[in-house]
């Protein structure tokens, strides 16, 4: 059996942006330890199913976490309603509440952002 050229390049093109793409994923606090232990960056997606501005948030993040720049970003997400004891522990008020760390360090916070470049911003300062 024949495989036609295209539909190789294809299937590795795939293989290869899928190994280059940064991950999201629910949080685990062994997730955000080991992570944050090896100075990895971090970003907390703290959501709502019911919030308008995280559905609207949600592409923008899944969009960048594509991009090769952000390959070794993680984004760990939050569910504002049933994780309270986390949102107390990162001092979040409010759902569309994105926290980015770097290693271990807080670097950027922002509420209710829904334009790329903000949540590109946030992004960035977890590798800077």
């Amino acid at each position: 059996m024949r495989f036609p050229k295209a539909a190789l390049l294809l299937t590795l093109s795939g293989c290869l942006s899928w190994a280059a793409a940064g991950e999201v994923k629910p949080y685990t606090q062994a997730q955000f330890d080991q992570l944050t232990s090896q100075g990895k960056p971090v970003v907390l997606a703290i959501q709502a199913s019911w919030c308008p501005t995280c559905k609207a948030q949600k592409p923008i993040i899944d969009e960048l976490m594509g991009q090769a720049a952000y390959k070794d970003v993680t984004t760990l997400t939050i569910d504002f309603d049933t994780d309270k004891p986390l949102l107390k522990k990162y001092k979040v008020g409010m759902q569309s509440t994105l926290v980015g760390f770097k290693g271990k360090t807080e670097v950027a916070r922002t509420v209710g952002d829904t334009t790329k470049a903000g949540i590109e911003g946030l992004v960035k300062k977890t590798l800077n």
